[in-house]
């Protein structure tokens, strides 16, 4: 939503000035220059990225139209989850996580929290983190290091998406520029006409540089930002869950396991203590 308002802001200020000004809007409009533009960016894309990238690229900017979806609630799923697990496993043994981690969608337990199933990343690295402690003979050091390298592995895929939206960005103006020179090109061939055909002609060139800088600094770099940051704050959620599974490896409390996944959260969505304590106590 925010994606939304500031883009609004953006047009508002930069046309609203213009009009201001006693700038003729219309004059903006050169489809031309959007076609120039457009189709390199976007041919630049494809050329630099695999089409495996290109589908993330697209995912990545369906979610920040959609906003970052954090909240306090859906780490105290988690916490409460991670809770859940650990008591059936001291209680019952190893072998009684075995028919939840395999069928997590049929689990009676993990049927409780919607916000986790539909995470299939979240999903895929508790289950196949519990598969190692079920099999058992890891130490609970080697664990964590794999966990780890797990995590490496997704951010590093991760951050290709961003990587590529803030090169497209960097490439915007030198692509504006591009469009302005082939209109000034257009315009050295009408010399010797009118002058009010030949400054609508420069006008028309000008507006190439404007679009690739706007677009550049005013939209795609933010765009890349935003992802970037919705992918920081997934990989944090993994690293909850990363130190709970490491912490009930090593035997720990069902209450000492959620603080551990606890500390992990950002301060802006980290529950306090207290409230993580009081639910527990109600389960």
């Amino acid at each position: 939503m925010f994606v939304i308002i500031g883009s609004i802001v953006v047009l508002t200020s930069v046309l609203g000035g213009f009009v201001i000004e006693g700038g003729p809007i219309l004059v903006l409009i050169q489809w031309v220059e959007f076609l120039i533009i457009g189709g390199t960016s976007i041919g630049a894309l494809m050329i630099g990225s695999t089409p495996s990238d290109l589908k993330k690229i697209l995912s990545g900017f369906t979610k920040t139209i959609g906003g970052i979806k954090v909240s306090e609630k859906i780490y105290l799923d988690l916490l409460k989850l991670l809770y859940e697990l650990t008591t059936l496993y001291k209680k019952d043994g190893v072998l009684a996580l075995e028919s939840h981690i395999e069928n997590p969608k049929n689990s009676s337990i993990f049927k409780k929290y919607p916000t986790f199933i539909s995470n299939h990343h979240a999903v895929e690295l508790l289950c196949d983190s519990l598969r190692i402690v079920v099999l058992g003979g890891v130490a609970p050091h080697d664990l964590e290091a794999m966990i780890e390298s797990t995590l490496e592995t997704h951010h590093e895929e991760s951050a290709r998406i961003p990587m590529a939206m803030s090169k497209i960005g960097d490439s915007l103006p030198g692509i504006g520029i591009v469009a302005a020179v082939l209109g000034i090109v257009i315009t050295m061939q009408a010399v010797g006409g009118p002058p009010e055909v030949i400054g609508h002609k420069v006008a028309a060139a000008l507006v190439g540089t404007f679009l690739g800088i706007l677009l550049s600094y005013g939209f795609v770099q933010p765009l890349a930002t935003n992802i970037e940051i919705l992918s920081e704050y997934e990989s944090r959620y993994l690293h909850c869950i990363k130190a709970g599974v490491v912490a009930l490896a090593k035997d720990f409390s069902p209450m000492v396991v959620v603080e551990f996944a606890r500390k992990q959260i950002y301060s802006d969505y980290r529950p306090q203590f207290a409230k993580v304590d009081k639910l527990i106590r109600q389960k």
